[in-house]
């Protein structure tokens, strides 16, 4: 999905999502190898952005989902994202129901022709298809990571970047729900906005 330049294409439209996920202490230090551990999405956001139009947000998304191995949120996860096990038992939908408006979303009047995240979210959507037992829907050509360029552009060690970490270093002011899909979703379509005026050299 890279231009013949090796860059990022920041044109035509362009979905941005982030997935929250369930963890626990350490849990990311051992790959989620402990007991019982499981990496279930919790929720999904995006934005979806008009590419001819200074990627302008043109719509928004943003679902809770249920844990089934997993139903109950610990307070680690919490603390991390704010996502309480209230919040998940009054507003999550199951993740086949979340999946498919996900979908519709990225298919909806403002087709997405590309859709980007900052990391391994798509691998972390893949392996939440395969637990449910749901064929996984778009094409893997659809997606591409974003992490590598904006740490580049940020001057900062790809590993030691996260979505969160983009306004910070990048100067621009945290969204009120960092840390959530959607807020994350929104700070790495600023982040590609700054970096597609530096490009421009505006």
């Amino acid at each position: 999905m890279a231009s013949a330049d090796g860059a990022l294409p920041l044109d035509g439209v362009i979905a941005v999502f982030d997935l929250e996920w369930t963890t626990w202490e350490g849990a990311q230090a051992r790959n989620w190898s402990g007991p019982g551990e499981e990496i279930e999405i919790v929720e999904i956001g995006a934005v979806k952005l008009d590419g001819r139009n200074s990627l302008c947000e043109a719509a928004a998304f943003e679902l809770l989902v249920r844990p089934r191995l997993n139903p109950m949120l610990r307070d680690y996860f919490t603390g991390l994202t704010g996502i309480t096990q209230a919040m998940v038992d009054a507003g999550g939908r199951t993740f086949a129901d979340a999946l498919a408006a996900f979908g519709d979303f990225l298919a909806g009047d403002m087709p997405a022709v590309r859709v980007l995240s900052f990391g391994r979210d798509p691998d972390v959507l893949r392996r939440n298809c395969a637990l449910a037992g749901i064929a996984f829907p778009f094409p893997d050509a659809l997606f591409g990571n974003v992490r590598p360029e904006l740490a580049r552009f940020a001057g900062v060690a790809e590993d030691a970047l996260s979505a969160s970490d983009l306004p910070r270093h990048l100067s621009f002011p945290a969204p009120a729900d960092a840390h959530r899909g959607l807020g994350d979703a929104r700070c790495i379509a600023e982040a590609l906005r700054r970096l597609r005026r530096a490009r421009d050299g505006r």
